[in-house]
């Protein structure tokens, strides 16, 4: 079984030591220990916690589950929705809905679901635990890290050092490995604002209790909502681009905060806004594409590599993929760890930059205004499907052990417990 504890003077060198123990640091643990690598991961809290809420898992992040072997774990905790609907704000009209049933679960082997975070991180955290070759180490702040031929030395605060094949920067936004390895500065700050909450059962708006996941997009606004741990709980995301230039995180927000900037908006989304008593404030940060994540024995992975602005729902699915191929890669070259790594961002580094990218982009369609919004509806509204499925693919058909998005057959789809059902309402006729 794994040893998990405070940091301590490491009794042996790993093949690994990964700096971070979040979803993308532990999934990277858990890959590689699959493919007999030692690893230890070095958590600068005090205990292995995730904070958020609610998280959107794509058929590509349970591509990448099943490969780490806790695909079954996750899905236990996940609501598996019928429909990704794009709502207008202002006129309360749809604009479009893909349905995420039996063909779209068809077309990519896999569902489309929610999973409150901490669930997700649990299950990783569960399998690291269950792993032999994995040591799991808190109150471990990686502070730097010096490169040799065959190693590499990382130094934590106010503890020994650790002696390593490879490290891997897993440490999120602001990476302190990232820091030293591209010295490229501070993230970019983007301007846009969210606020989350997370709201029982008995306070979400009854005609708002929906089984899908819903976004009301407005002019420089949007609002997400789904439900959560069996129904239990409904997720409550509201963004704005409120032009903020300082930088925060998972700080309370008062109601009189939030209102305003979603005033314009039809009763119905209005509503479900108006109803937390208390809010937690991001303020969203990402950054260009980087030209290079790897350098001899250290790379980086997840936040720590390709931040990206929350409009694609791919942070979480990404760092995952990444995980799976940084393994495949390992094991490929068990002997040339710098080849390893060198072949790890070639796979992953083009992947993340349409992600970053395509995420500002999104966020343009969410938060039209005037005639882009018809331009939207007419757009969007006109696919068929299929042609959705279609348009989707490059995304969600990706399979990072082949490295290109490809058509699953029907007979690999995974059978997937349907959520209870509680007051469930339909947007639509």
């Amino acid at each position: 079984m794994t040893r998990e504890r405070a940091i301590a003077p490491p009794q042996q060198r790993y093949d690994f030591v990964v700096a971070g123990g979040g979803i993308g640091g532990l999934a990277s643990a858990l890959a590689l220990a699959r493919k007999d690598f030692r690893v230890a991961v070095l958590e600068r809290a005090k205990a292995f916690t995730e904070f958020g809420a609610g998280i959107q898992m794509g058929p590509n992040a349970f591509t990448a589950l099943d490969y780490l072997g806790v695909g079954a774990s996750a899905r236990k905790g996940a609501v598996f929705i019928d429909r990704l609907i794009l709502m207008d704000s202002l006129d309360g009209e749809q604009i479009c809905s893909i349905d995420v049933g039996a063909d779209f679960r068809a077309r990519f082997g896999n569902p489309y679901a929610v999973i409150h975070r901490a669930d997700l991180h649990r299950s990783l955290l569960d399998g690291c635990r269950e792993a032999a070759n994995v040591d799991l180490f808190t109150q471990a702040c990686v502070t730097g890290f010096t490169q040799h031929r065959q190693s590499v030395d990382i130094r934590i605060e106010r503890a020994a050092t650790y002696f390593a094949r490879a490290l891997i920067g897993a440490d999120g936004l602001r990476s302190v490995v990232r820091g030293a390895l591209l010295g490229d500065g501070e993230p970019r700050v983007s301007g846009d604002v969210t606020y989350r909450a997370v709201l029982p059962l008995d306070e979400m708006p009854e005609e708002l209790r929906w089984n899908d996941m819903t976004i009301w997009c407005g002019p420089g606004t949007h609002v997400v909502h789904y439900p959560l741990r069996d129904w239990k709980l409904f997720n409550l995301v509201v963004t704005c681009h409120a032009k903020s230039t300082v930088e925060a995180h998972n700080e309370p927000a008062d109601p009189s905060e939030v209102l305003p900037w979603f005033s314009a908006l039809c009763e119905k989304p209005m509503s479900l806004v108006r109803t937390p008593k208390e809010y937690r404030r991001w303020v969203l940060c990402d950054r260009a594409p980087a030209e290079r994540w790897a350098q001899e024995r250290v790379a980086l992975l997840g936040d720590a590599a390709h931040p990206m602005l929350q409009y694609f729902a791919q942070g979480a699915c990404m760092a995952l993929e990444d995980a799976v191929a940084l393994a495949e890669a390992a094991a490929r070259e068990p002997d040339d760890i710098p080849r390893a790594l060198v072949l790890y961002e070639l796979e992953r580094i083009q992947r993340a930059a349409d992600l970053q990218l395509g995420s500002r982009l999104m966020g343009r369609l969410y938060h039209a205004t005037d005639a882009e919004r018809s331009v939207r509806k007419r757009l969007l509204g006109s696919w068929s499907q299929a042609e959705f499925r279609e348009r989707l693919a490059w995304l969600y058909g990706y399979d990072v052990r082949r490295g290109s998005a490809t058509a699953v057959a029907a007979a690999t789809v995974t059978q997937c417990p349907q959520p209870r059902r509680v007051d469930k309402a339909s947007p639509v006729d």
